[in-house]
């Protein structure tokens, strides 16, 4: 399954040291404006090499977009591009080729297919989501032009609830990262989500709701452990006097006074915010020794070499962002199909 979506598809390819990763697009409208500053600048947000937070290898990830796009605007043929591999060390992984390194997919990539990548994970390396944030990257282009804005942000690093404003929760996110990094650790935490503008009626029920769809593009990233909706599990404690959306009517919009549904009910968008939020598990890539299982099924130590990130939480927020924009104009899509 390496195509996400319905009617506007993301087919993605590539692995973490090969020649290239790359994707097809299929489903994006005609007459797009496609601004190349802002596919990039996106990729710019995810890729590695940025700081203390994240990895040490340093990409460029420059796209190129190979087809569907004619004189600036996009054509409605599929959309090919390829972002190509440059700072890779396959050596620093041999260490690990017999071994199956902890909470990781070796074992049961192995299992599966009887053979394995091992260099940087191969496929199911996290760099397989820069293609995810290309094509989240796309489907914005088209949402911006209809007003629906989507927009993540760290909530949370390990016990941790950042607060204040932008710079003072950049400062202790580093904070928390330094320290873990100090023990050759790592740390994972929590990314809210938030969609707004999106239209009524978005949603099939019943097996196509929009939050299970949400929950499944969000639960397919790399290291994500849950995601839950509105007050989610947090609204366990309260009452249904205290939990339930009540409507009034705004000026002949019917909207609602509370948003504890997170802006879905009945698996369907009811023109409210759609809030949700990711948990991110600290990454299994440690720098320290770790006991563990080779493939001649011998019980061994192993120490991991290489560059990693402590945190992905950082390099995380726009590849939330991207995978709710493809699934929005993906839900879009489908409703319009169905009025046709």
């Amino acid at each position: 399954m390496n195509t996400f979506g319905n009617i506007f598809r993301l087919t993605t390819f590539g692995e973490s040291h090969g020649e290239a990763l790359g994707g097809v697009i299929d489903g994006m409208p005609s007459g797009i404006d496609v601004d190349m500053e802002f596919i990039q600048s996106e990729l710019d947000r995810r890729r590695p090499g940025q700081g203390m937070l994240t990895t040490a290898r340093n990409e460029a990830d420059k796209v190129e977009i190979l087809s569907g796009v004619f004189e600036g605007k996009t054509t409605g043929c599929p959309i090919g591009f390829v972002v190509r591999n440059a700072d890779h060390h396959s050596a620093d992984y041999t260490n690990i080729k017999d071994v199956y390194r902890p909470s990781h997919a070796d074992y049961t990539y192995q299992m599966k297919y009887g053979i394995r990548d091992y260099r940087g994970g191969g496929r199911t390396s996290a760099r397989e989501t820069l293609c995810r944030v290309v094509g989240g990257a796309f489907a914005k282009l088209v949402l911006r032009e209809k007003g629906i804005v989507i927009e993540a942000d760290i909530l949370q690093v390990g016990n941790q609830k950042l607060q204040g404003t932008r710079e003072e929760r950049q400062a202790q996110l580093e904070e928390v990262v330094k320290a873990v990094r100090a023990e050759n650790d790592s740390i994972g935490g929590i990314i809210g989500c938030t969609i707004r503008n999106c239209p009524v009626g978005l949603g099939e029920p019943v097996f196509g709701k929009l939050n299970a769809a949400l929950g499944a593009a969000m639960l397919s990233i790399n290291a994500v452990k849950g995601f839950d909706l509105g007050d989610g599990f947090e609204g366990v404690g309260q009452k249904g006097s205290e939990m339930n959306d009540e409507f009034y009517n705004d000026h002949g919009r019917i909207r609602t006074r509370t948003n504890h549904s997170g802006g879905i009910q009945g698996g369907i968008s009811n023109g409210e915010d759609i809030n949700c939020r990711v948990l991110f598990k600290p990454v299994p890539t440690i720098l320290r020794e770790q006991h563990t299982v080779n493939t001649a099924g011998e019980e061994v130590t192993f120490t991991a070499k290489g560059r990693h990130d402590p945190c992905v939480l950082t390099r995380a927020v726009p590849i939330v962002e991207a995978m709710a924009a493809m699934t929005i104009l993906d839900y879009m899509e489908m409703k319009e199909t169905h009025h046709l």
